[in-house]
């Protein structure tokens, strides 16, 4: 069945991170996605931002590359770019060159203006700039990043639908596209309202490794290396203790007493606290405290190989991942009620949907023979 978004036609410009996510999650919603490659390549049976994409392959520097590039956005409601500054504009691609329906969204780092707007970066970049970085610590090691979640896919990939479906509503009323300046620098820093208003509270350091989700708490992971819980078979656990039922339950699984410890918040006896725990999780293996915890409210996991997660029973009964063609990937999220999305389609090659593409723009036989002979098409 077709998903929430079927009605959708977007043009998206190969690029690297962020965008293609972007594109790729559109099109798992049911969107009309066609990626406009740089050069015709063999598929990428793993390049899971491709699926659910057709592709055609244009020199942009051609006349006629530029002019089939112009027919597909005319008849697009959301372009997607990710290149620096001033890049569409030299092409002749720009948001002035586009209709006045369109949504134009653009994907960087810094943004479109601004002085480090032309200058290179990548999600570490961003997130340290931002001070996000520096709030992932612990008082005696450098900041850790997550993977690059944060900066490129939380700051950037949301941020930019999020601003691209907004505009879609707004063209609803006001019949007119706009530009979306979608920029890790800003996405960032727009996620850590809670973090902004602990601070104002007094109820966050800026200082590394002293607070609840950071690594300072023993009741969400350990004070002094920043990590999950160390088992005795070498595997970990995830504890996330935060509120006080939640960590009633985490004291009772761990056979602690709990008149026998500090308060809970007593920020002074947390290394205290961690290595008690620290030394406890030690004593059995991991399979035994995952049992001791199940289905309890403790907020303790096993930390899972991303194998052990995609035969977890949760995980499989909602079919969380998937495999097509022998490749496990995620299932597209969220779910909708009343618009199911459909089976997600395997990759498919750069340029390799040319000849549809250009016939749905109403190019004859003899006009796709031409783009090939003038070099329009890679």
């Amino acid at each position: 069945m077709p998903g929430p978004l079927e009605s959708l036609n977007v043009v998206e410009f190969a690029g690297l991170g962020p965008a293609p996510l972007a594109g790729q999650l559109l099109a798992d919603l049911g969107a009309r996605v066609t990626v406009i490659d740089k050069v015709s390549l063999p598929v990428d049976p793993h390049d899971v931002n491709r699926r659910g994409k057709r592709s055609i392959a244009l020199n942009l520097k051609s006349d006629d590359g530029k002019a089939v590039a112009q027919a597909l956005i005319a008849q697009s409601d959301v372009l997607i770019e990710g290149f620096r500054p001033g890049v569409m504009e030299r092409l002749g691609l720009g948001p002035d060159a586009c209709p006045d329906t369109l949504i134009y969204g653009r994907m960087t780092g810094w943004g479109q203006t601004g002085p480090l707007a032309q200058v290179a970066g990548h999600d570490i970049t961003y997130l340290a700039t931002s001070g996000a970085l520096s709030l992932m610590g612990s008082a005696d090691l450098p900041p850790k990043p997550p993977l690059n979640l944060v900066a490129d896919y939380g700051g950037g990939t949301m941020f930019l639908l999020y601003g691209v479906l907004a505009a879609i509503i707004s063209r609803g009323v006001t019949g007119k596209g706009q530009v979306v300046d979608a920029a890790m620098i800003d996405g960032v820093p727009a996620m850590m309202g809670l973090i902004h208003g602990l601070m104002g509270q007094g109820e966050w350091s800026a200082r590394p490794g002293s607070n609840w989700l950071e690594g300072g708490a023993p009741f969400y992971r350990c004070y002094r290396c920043y990590r999950c819980y160390r088992c005795a078979d070498g595997r970990d656990i995830a504890v996330g203790a935060l509120e006080p039922q939640f960590y009633a339950l985490l004291i009772k699984g761990l056979g602690l007493n709990a008149k026998d410890l500090p308060d809970q918040n007593d920020r002074s006896a947390w290394p205290a606290m961690s290595q008690r725990f620290a030394d406890v999780f030690a004593q059995q293996g991991r399979a035994h405290w995952a049992q001791v915890f199940e289905g309890t409210d403790a907020c303790v996991a096993p930390v899972l190989t991303l194998d052990e997660a995609a035969a977890h029973p949760h995980l499989t009964q909602r079919g969380t991942y998937l495999d097509v063609n022998g490749r496990r990937q995620a299932a597209p999220a969220p779910r909708f009620g009343g618009t199911p999305t459909c089976a997600t389609p395997a990759p498919t090659a750069p340029g390799a949907d040319a000849d549809a593409v250009l016939g749905g723009l109403g190019f004859d036989t003899d006009a796709i023979a031409g783009f090939r002979k003038s070099g329009a098409l890679t």
